[in-house]
């Protein structure tokens, strides 16, 4: 999220919110997850725990704060404009539009985020748990009657596929530049397409059944 158009009063709390999140993740990084405590954060930022509670949930949501709000900006705008019936260019169309939408030294924050949660089982765990709740709410958007769900399902994660293999050859750049994601993510969703032939090789449900009883 950006400050532009926002009220000093938001632009004051955006800034707090981005402090508590970059001492997090040095704090995180530095000590572990687990032995950082809240009281250490707060003090660190100057602000009261009622301050941090307002902002965030726990110490997972802080830690995982670059990728919520990477998705939380995606979301609002698959919900703004629903995808049609071929929805894969709407998905990475709203990506990019996410991607661009990040405050300045997103990336940074992102990186270190990531790098924190690959060696922590609890990140790992409630941003599988997000990631599961991101992709129910996209699912169900533009979902026209008749239309499987399945299937809608299936592309999504050959999308997140897409974008994991697109942030992982970022991460190994070595720079947390956003031009450089951008590049990662169009060889990547570049290559989708091409899997149509393999996908419509592949044996259909009743096909496959005759097979096992021929």
């Amino acid at each position: 999220m950006t400050d532009a158009g926002l009220t000093l009063r938001e632009r004051k709390k955006l800034r707090t919110r981005h402090a508590l999140v970059d001492e997090a993740l040095r704090l995180f990084t530095e000590k572990g997850f687990a032995a950082a405590t809240l009281d250490e954060l707060v003090e660190a930022v100057e602000v009261s725990q009622r301050t941090f509670f307002r902002m965030f949930a726990s110490k997972e949501d802080v830690a995982l704060a670059p990728e919520k709000e990477l998705w939380a900006a995606y979301s609002a705008r698959v919900e703004a404009h629903p995808p049609g019936p071929s929805p894969l260019p709407d998905y990475v169309a709203a990506l990019r539009a996410a991607v661009e939408e990040m405050a300045d030294g997103w990336e940074a924050r992102f990186l270190t985020s990531r790098a924190l949660c690959d060696r922590t089982p609890a990140l790992v765990a409630h941003s599988l748990r997000h990631c599961a709740d991101v992709t129910d709410r996209v699912v169900a958007l533009g979902l026209a009657p008749g239309q499987s769900e399945l299937e809608r399902r299936l592309l999504i994660e050959l999308f997140l596929t897409a974008w994991r293999w697109a942030l992982a050859r970022w991460a190994e750049d070595g720079a947390p530049d956003r031009a450089a994601l951008r590049s990662r993510m169009d060889d990547a969703f570049a290559a989708l397409p091409d899997l149509a032939p393999l996908l419509s090789a592949a044996p259909r449900h009743e096909e496959a059944r005759r097979g096992v009883h021929a």
